[in-house]
């Protein structure tokens, strides 16, 4: 099963946007991305929708980001790119009267609610200002870029 990357994307995209400062085009952010500029447009366009970034028209336009860096949460951005599945683990249904694919799936559940319980809340905890400050920390300990 394909990982569903699009939060870890437009995390990434958003910090670039941060530190560039100006417009970024689909067709950079696309290159960045190793993608098509279309899935880069309609991906944006959800956190456009959110209110964090806009897109400008005509000659050295793109989009810039728009939100206080501070305030945005990984939770928000989460929320903002379709709220992706967070496991790819899933209970089997082949026999719903047995008691034990019944209780088996009860635990799974159980187990399944409380690490998103948990994951979200880490996602409420992280800014996309504490991402920046984070990569400044690695620049600056001699890491890539």
């Amino acid at each position: 099963m394909r990982n569903d990357s699009r939060l870890s994307r437009m995390l990434h995209i958003l910090v670039h946007m941060a530190r560039h400062g100006g417009p970024v085009t689909s067709e950079r952010i696309a290159a960045m991305l190793g993608t098509n500029p279309v899935v880069v447009r309609r991906t944006m366009s959800g956190l456009r929708d959110a209110g964090y970034v806009r897109s400008e028209k005509g000659h050295g336009g793109g989009w810039v980001i728009t939100c206080d860096l501070e305030q945005v949460t990984l939770l928000d951005i989460y929320n903002a790119v379709g709220q992706p599945t967070l496991f790819a683990i899933g209970n089997e249904r082949a026999n719903p009267d047995c008691m034990i694919e019944q209780v088996v799936n009860l635990a799974v559940e159980e187990a399944l609610r409380e690490a998103e319980s948990v994951l979200v809340e880490r996602f409420r905890a992280v800014s996309l200002a504490e991402l920046n400050r984070l990569f400044d920390a690695r620049r600056t300990a001699g890491h890539r870029e």
